[in-house]
Parts: structure tokens; C-alpha cells; sequence
């Protein structure tokens, strides 16, 4: 399903728009859709290595020496 949107621009940033996408041979659509796919994704790999780094606190050189085998005793003794 495709959405239209209106956004209003300064002319300056319109004719960066113009100009990126007549460099790319694409669409101001397509330029626009693939800036916000790229900040999207960044935004998205920022938030679960938050979340990942909330569930798993982990300080530097913490695993400096151990097995995995060591590391599972651990776990299993702090259950």
C-alpha cells in the first residue's frame, strides 16, 4: 500500500533533493524513501543493542579467561 505524504521544504534542501537524485538517476521519492530506510535501521540497531546491553550487563575484560564452560556453571549457579 503507498501513502502520499506532503512536506514542505526550504528551497535550498528542495534543490539538494533535485540534485541528489538527478546525480543517482532516481526519484526524489526514492531518495527520500532510501534516507528514511537508512536512519529507520539505524535507529532500530541502536535500540536492541540497548536492549540487548539492559538484559545482559557485561563490564569490560568480564569474559578475560573463562570458558564457556565456566560461564555456564555461572548461570546455572546464579538461577
Amino acid at each position: 500500500m503507498t501513502v502520499r505524504k506532503n512536506f514542505l521544504l526550504d528551497e535550498e534542501i528542495a534543490k539538494q533533493l533535485e540534485d541528489i537524485a538527478k546525480k543517482e538517476n532516481r526519484t526524489q521519492t526514492d531518495v527520500i524513501k532510501s534516507m528514511i530506510e537508512e536512519k529507520y535501521l539505524k535507529y532500530s540497531i541502536q535500540e536492541k543493542l540497548e536492549a540487548f546491553k539492559s538484559i545482559v550487563p557485561m563490564t569490560p575484560g568480564s569474559l578475560v579467561g573463562k570458558s564457556i564452560q565456566s560461564i555456564k556453571v555461572e548461570m546455572g549457579a546464579s538461577i
